[in-house]
């Protein structure tokens, strides 16, 4: 396999930076907002927004943590360790995850959110949009669009995890 770094620390901050500004441009009650992180790494990237709309907004926004393996259609999982200390009833909900490709596991998320309540809106804020779609879903708020072969795979970094923050591209030989 053939890794190649194509998003950087800096750069990735950026992108994470610019979705927050989007957010608070196309959102009129931020007071409403109620950001929900999909397990793993979507976890951390709706932290890193939450603190970027705190520093800008002096806003607190509510973060869920969202597990979406008992909602998936191919995974069978029973437990749901999702921490939703917030209720979804008429929140503005915004879906925060690293990478976007089937649209399996935002289906599975948004499963999991209306189980809970009947939010106002559902948005979804990716930092890697890399295409293949298999459902008709689309991303409100995109870090990069990074189009990607069916071979290809994309791996995102986040330091609170991997000790870096990166975005790679993984190729077959």
């Amino acid at each position: 396999m053939k890794k190649k770094e194509i998003v950087d620390d800096v750069t990735m901050k950026r992108a994470i930076t610019r979705i927050t500004y989007e957010i608070i441009e196309r959102n009129k009650n931020l007071d409403q907002i109620v950001l929900a992180g999909i397990k793993t790494r979507g976890v951390y990237i709706a932290r890193r927004i939450q603190e970027r709309l705190k520093q800008l907004e002096n806003l607190d926004v509510p973060l869920i943590e969202l597990d979406t393996k008992a909602f998936r259609d191919d995974i069978k999982s029973e437990l749901d360790t999702s921490v939703v200390p917030v209720s979804v009833d008429r929140a503005e909900v915004i879906l925060v995850d690293d990478v976007l490709y089937t649209g399996r596991t935002i289906r599975a998320a948004i499963d999991n959110i209306v189980s809970r309540g009947r939010p106002a809106r559902v948005s979804l804020a990716v930092l890697v949009d890399r295409g293949h779609r298999e459902l008709p879903i689309r991303a409100d708020y995109v870090g990069k669009n990074i189009p990607t072969s069916e071979s290809e795979e994309i791996e995102v970094l986040v330091s609170e995890i991997d000790g870096v923050d990166s975005i790679n591209i993984i190729a077959p030989n």
